[in-house]
């Protein structure tokens, strides 16, 4: 019993190491002939000396042998000069699964002069795998759900590559007869034999898939980061690799896996911004097939094949792989392909990008702390938006290319600097709303300059025609500011032009982009906690704005980074705005903290503004800490009814949760309290003894 409370403890505080426990990896060197190990095993893998070939066949515990097998299908291997490569001087096979197995005969072809095979034992474990979903990911098995052991990871940190160009397609090469709850032992099987066999940091792959159409979460490091795995040498390095756990020579995959594989991949290449049908130039870093150096034509969803001496991913799957790719490409539109920043701080700086339909686009560079510096914007397949940047201070900013919340946006960072110019200025934010909601109303420019001037800021229309002039003044070497809040102004897009003329008359000139448009005000959400539980009270929320123009207005909603639902999208005339919400969208979205967000697209720009709000649909939980006080205590803040002898009525409102006292008013003998909190849910109501 002890064992058990032990094994239960384990399971319930390390949940993956508790699956891998009954994991285990033993090794023997082979001879010629049956080779019987020490205990039964489920998975197998060969290492062998010398430039031969090596083939395997294995005899299942109820004494059937299986077909022979090349030991190495898969040609896994990190990428040349890799610290992976712990294992030098062997040619390592692939991981089988065999089943349950207890025998094994190898045949050698060539010079051979070891033999060595890595045994797995993997039984199934009867558990309830966790999938979750990750920034509109399909639904994946994470690492700890499949029981990955987290203690026999060799490295602390992850590698992880600038960006994912493509995908690579693989086959585990091993038995397809599997059951369902099987599958999660293989992927911890080929996880024990790529770290514990080939010395590797982690799994091979970032991704596997059963024939079951499960996900399974592989190499350590986020599903959705660049994270280099092991599974292709010469090509790991930019690459997400993709393994459907089988053999796919002559056996199609089934319909399940076809449709997993089909989400997987789309959702991961739209998180990289990348074309599914797209073909490129990559260079090697080293393989038997491509030298370090050497340029491949590939494409964006390649087979293992593609990239280095191997049939992987199996002659039926690689040849499935166009239509595959077809169908990729039409998951999940629209999308937003290879946005990109060229230029720094310091120069001009282009953002381009392309849609796979037409519609309006925005660029919006803010600094850390979220003010807009610069924004820009436009309709069709193409982004094209350039940032004058010359003049603009040394720093880091951030950059997003935004296409409306059905199109995954694209974030980064620009960074520069302009140490040498006489005169560099910065307006923020870049985009005012001088409308009197005390939001942007007005932008503050700061500039500096390294030698005396006669300082000279002029107003320009959208084509650079002087408009007035704001001032002139005479400055020292040093840092200035000023406001200036458009009035008078209509809405439109602006120049703010600095001018600095020394004492030899040398001209510098600093242009600053600015973006009036009061279109939309006074954004704000009431009641800002409310409970969608049908129960009457509390159950809708208002959001309430006023535009001044017409506009097209989207609101959505997102816990986190995560878009949970859109609640109204369309066209909108000038005047108060009111749009009620019954916190649903197709079922309820529990209890949690989320951020409503506004985009307004006026004849100007796009306006964009967020509120925070909450939902809570369970009551206050009240408890007597003393009957004679008497005195409570109360989880959260809320409205307390105490009815002494069903007579006398006391109320209290909390505003803070923790234990409080009640005047009773006289003399008592029992008591019912109820509390009822500020987004009108009623809790238990309790009573004295």
């Amino acid at each position: 019993m002890k064992c058990l409370r032990l094994a239960v403890l384990l399971l319930l505080l390390c949940p993956g190491s508790a699956l891998a426990a009954g994991t285990s990896l033993t090794s023997q060197d082979l001879k010629p002939g049956i080779n019987q190990p020490a205990h039964r095993f489920d998975l197998v893998g060969l290492h062998w000396k010398g430039d031969g070939v090596v083939i395997f066949r294995t005899r299942s515990v109820k004494g059937r042998w299986s077909s022979w097998h090349d030991a190495a299908p898969e040609a896994d291997r990190p990428d040349a000069r890799n610290h992976e490569l712990r294992a030098r001087g062997w040619n390592l096979g692939s991981p089988y699964w065999a089943g349950a197995s207890n025998r094994i005969q190898a045949r050698t072809y060539g010079h051979v002069t070891l033999v060595r095979a890595y045994y797995v034992s993997a039984p199934a474990r009867t558990s309830r795998l966790r999938r979750v979903s990750i920034a509109g990911s399909p639904l994946i098995l994470t690492r700890a759900s499949w029981g990955a052991d987290e203690r026999i990871r060799r490295r602390r940190k992850p590698d992880y590559a600038d960006a994912v160009r493509f995908a690579v397609v693989h086959h585990t090469a091993g038995s397809n007869s599997y059951t369902r709850a099987q599958s999660a032992s293989i992927v911890r099987g080929i996880e024990r034999y790529h770290v514990l066999a080939n010395g590797w940091d982690d799994i091979g792959y970032n991704f596997l898939v059963d024939k079951y159409g499960q996900i399974f979460e592989g190499r350590w490091g986020g599903v959705d980061r660049n994270v280099v795995g092991a599974h292709a040498q010469g090509f790991n390095n930019g690459s997400s690799g993709v393994a459907l756990i089988g053999r796919y020579d002559t056996a199609s995959i089934t319909p399940a896996a076809r449709a997993a594989l089909i989400k997987i991949l789309a959702w991961r290449l739209d998180v990289a911004h990348v074309d599914p049908q797209s073909t490129f130039s990559w260079r090697s870093t080293g393989n038997p097939k491509y030298p370090a150096g050497r340029m491949v034509t590939l494409r964006t969803i390649s087979g293992h094949r593609d990239t280095g001496f191997t049939t992987c991913p199996g002659s039926q799957l690689y040849g499935d792989l166009p239509s595959i790719t077809r169908a990729v490409a039409q998951t999940g539109l629209p999308k937003l392909y290879f946005p990109k920043a060229t230029g720094a701080p310091g120069g001009m700086v282009r953002f381009t990008g392309t849609l796979t339909q037409a519609m309006p686009w925005s660029v919006l560079v803010t600094q850390a702390d979220g003010n807009i510096v610069a924004s820009g914007d436009g309709e069709g397949t193409t982004v094209d938006w350039t940032w004058d940047a010359r003049t603009v201070p040394a720093g880091k900013y951030l950059y997003a290319i935004d296409a409306g919340p059905s199109v995954r946006p694209a974030t980064g960072v620009v960074l520069g600097s302009n140490q040498t110019s006489a005169l560099t200025a910065l307006a923020k934010p870049a985009l005012i709303t001088p409308n009197g909601d005390g939001r942007n109303d007005a932008t503050l420019v700061r500039y500096r300059l390294r030698e005396a001037a006669t300082v000279t800021a002029t107003l320009v229309d959208a084509n650079g025609m002087p408009l007035t002039t704001l001032f002139m003044e005479a400055k020292n070497a040093g840092n200035y500011s000023f406001g200036w809040d458009a009035a008078g102004i209509a809405d439109g897009r602006y120049g703010i032009v600095l001018t600095a003329r020394n004492a030899l008359g040398v001209v510098t000139t600093a242009t600053l982009a600015i973006i009036v448009d009061r279109t939309l005000a006074g954004f704000t959400v009431s009641p800002q906690v409310f409970s969608p539980n049908g129960d009457g009270r509390l159950d809708r929320t208002r959001f309430k704005f006023t535009l001044y123009n017409p506009a097209r207005v989207t609101l959505t909603v997102r816990r986190g980074k995560k878009t949970v639902g859109q609640v109204s999208s369309g066209a909108f005339q000038p005047g108060p705005q009111f749009i009620e919400w019954n916190g649903r969208f197709a079922r309820g979205i529990g209890e949690h903290e989320f951020k409503a967000d506004i985009r307004v697209t006026s004849t100007v720009t796009t306006l964009r503004d967020t509120v925070t709000f909450a939902t809570d649909t369970t009551g206050p939980k009240l408890k007597i800490v003393s009957r004679t006080a008497p005195r409570l205590t109360i989880n959260e803040p809320g409205d307390v009814s105490v009815v002494f002898d069903g007579a006398r009525t006391v109320t209290l409102r909390r505003l803070v949760p923790g234990k409080f006292g009640v005047q009773p008013g006289g003399a008592f003998t029992s008591f019912t309290a109820v509390a009822r909190d500020f987004a009108g849910n009623d809790g238990r109501a309790i009573r004295s003894q």
